[in-house]
């Protein structure tokens, strides 16, 4: 799996069907095939950023 940000292999596992990419820090969740983006705050707190990148590019192939 490619983050869709960077597109770094740099991705680790961090809960079930949640992953983080070490390149770019970026918090994904996998749900029915398809990714969820957040950057993660200073707070901790999590903003989605799924506004920037199209549906197909946020598609896993299983």
């Amino acid at each position: 799996m490619r983050c869709p940000n960077c597109q770094s292999k740099d991705i680790g596992k961090i809960g079930t069907n949640q992953y983080y990419c070490w390149n770019c820090f970026v918090e994904m969740s996998l749900s029915q095939g398809k990714l969820s983006l957040h950057q993660v705050e200073e707070d901790g707190s999590l903003s989605s950023l799924d506004d920037l990148f199209e549906d197909e590019d946020l598609q896993v192939g299983m």
